[in-house]
C-alpha cells in the first residue's frame, strides 16, 4: 500500500505524488498500478513517486476522489518472465463499483459489490475480478448485479479494504479471458462487448 501525499489539478488532469515502499527502486517511465489503474511514473522524490493522471482515466476510475492521506493499493508492473500469481490484470479499469456490504466469518471477510453491467457481463462464479488491482475469486453472484468476494486475512491487511465503507466507489477490471470471450460473441452480434 502507499500513501497519497499531494494532489494538484493540472490542465484538466490531475498529478499524484505517492509514498511507496519501493519507491526507490523505480525510474521515470515505469508502469506502477494505484488501484489497479495503470499509471506512468513522472518523477521520483526520496520515498516518493510522482503520476499524471490524464481525464480519461479520471472519467473511469477513483483517482479524482482521491486527496491527501488517502491510502492505495499499488503494484510494479510484471517483467516478462516473472512469476504470475493471481489471474492476469493488465492495469486497464473498465469502471466503478460500489461496495454494498462487508460481513465476517471467522477470520475471512466477505465484501460485496454492485458491478457495472459491462463488467458482470462476463463475470462468472469463481471467475476472477480484479477490485482496486486486486486480484480476487468470484464466491457468489447474487441479484443480477452483486458480486461477492472473500478476503483472507493477508490480503485484509495487505490492501485498502478494510478502509471501505459501503457506498465507496472501487476500480473494477474484468477477467481478461472473459473480456476477450465477450469481445468475439459481440462480433458476431449476439452481445454487447466492453
Amino acid at each position: 500500500m502507499g500513501e497519497v501525499v499531494s494532489v494538484t489539478d493540472v490542465d484538466g488532469g490531475r498529478s499524484l505524488s505517492i509514498l511507496a515502499p519501493f519507491a526507490a527502486r523505480l525510474a521515470p517511465g515505469q508502469s506502477v498500478a494505484v488501484d489497479g489503474a495503470c499509471l506512468t511514473v513522472r518523477d521520483l522524490a526520496p520515498g516518493a513517486f510522482t503520476v499524471d493522471v490524464g481525464v480519461s482515466t479520471l472519467e473511469r476510475t477513483i483517482a479524482g476522489r482521491y486527496g491527501p492521506g488517502d491510502v492505495v493499493n499499488l503494484e510494479r508492473a510484471v517483467r516478462a518472465g516473472d512469476r504470475l500469481d493471481g489471474h492476469l490484470v493488465q492495469g486497464h479499469v473498465d469502471g466503478l463499483g460500489t461496495l454494498v456490504e462487508k460481513r465476517s466469518s471467522g477470520n475471512t471477510r466477505f465484501l460485496d459489490f454492485r458491478l457495472p453491467g459491462n463488467v458482470l457481463a462476463g463475470t462468472i462464479l469463481h471467475g476472477s475480478v480484479a477490485l482496486n488491482g486486486v486480484s480476487l475469486t468470484v464466491n457468489d453472484l447474487r441479484d443480477g448485479a452483486v458480486c461477492e468476494v472473500a478476503i483472507i486475512p493477508h490480503s485484509w491487511e495487505h490492501t485498502n479494504f478494510s478502509r471501505l465503507r459501503p457506498g465507496d466507489p472501487v476500480n473494477v477490471e474484468a477477467d481478461l479471458i472473459g473480456r476477450y470471450v465477450q469481445g468475439l460473441i459481440a462480433a458476431r452480434g449476439e452481445i454487447h462487448a466492453f
